[in-house]
């Protein structure tokens, strides 16, 4: 059963301001919400039309009808469990080893998939600029399929984290260097841009390495990859022994 007040509740965390005032956000589906909870996120609250979690403690899980769960849910076609977990504090940034900067990303889908590529990869710590999409969005959270749970994400004064940078800092463009042509460390900051406008002048002066993707088509008309494509390209360079 699903009161109307935590409806109300439930619902307004699919806006940021809410978010971060309750402190709160919403996740669905059995493998997101079980890696959530194996990865010691704190649950709130458990809506199922399902016996999923029989194994959680009493209180934490409630029974809901499917009419009901599609007046909480985010999604279109509501899964079979929402769950609330309290929104994690003080996420230390740890800049070694191979880092992703992401300079204003706003699509959740895009973030997302980024975040699974990061998991994929082993990359540990990703770094956000304000500007970039709330990690807790719905949406993202259900891009991430889980790989939230692995991934320390930051947002922070981007510009004032890569200069204080000391290990190198890699920006991607059009006119850089083919990646396929450069020696790549085993240390560094990636740094991937907005999906219109790509890394922004203020970040572009910090970047000390430009690397790109080159095309390969016969006309070359195409402008640009999709962001989360074009991170899953260089992050895959980044990793291949050399």
């Amino acid at each position: 059963m699903v009161s109307k007040n935590q409806i109300k509740l439930i619902t307004s965390l699919q806006q940021k301001k809410f978010r971060k005032q309750h402190k709160l956000f919403i996740a669905e589906g059995v493998k997101v919400i079980q890696e959530l909870i194996d990865a010691n996120y704190k649950l709130n609250d458990l809506f199922t039309t399902q016996n999923d979690f029989s194994n959680l403690k009493t209180g934490k899980t409630h029974a809901i009808t499917q009419a009901d769960l599609k007046k909480i849910s985010a999604l279109t076609t509501p899964n079979t469990c929402l769950a609330t977990f309290s929104i994690p504090e003080n996420i230390k940034i740890e800049l070694n080893g191979l880092v992703l900067a992401l300079d204003s990303i706003r699509d959740p889908g895009n973030l997302g998939t980024i975040i699974r590529l990061c998991d994929w990869f082993g990359i540990e710590t990703l770094l956000c600029s304000e500007e970039t999409v709330d990690v807790y969005n719905p949406k993202v959270i259900q891009a991430t399929m889980g790989s939230i749970s692995r991934v320390s994400i930051v947002y922070c004064d981007l510009e004032n984290e890569l200069k204080g940078s000391e290990i190198p800092v890699f920006g991607t463009f059009m006119d850089g260097k083919s990646i396929y042509n450069e020696s790549l460390p085993h240390e560094g900051i990636i740094v991937m841009g907005n999906e219109a406008n790509g890394i922004s002048s203020t970040i572009e002066k910090i970047v000390s390495e430009r690397i790109s993707i080159p095309r390969f088509g016969n006309l070359q008309l195409t402008e640009s990859l999709n962001v989360a494509t074009a991170t899953a390209i260089i992050l895959n360079e980044f990793k291949r022994p050399n």
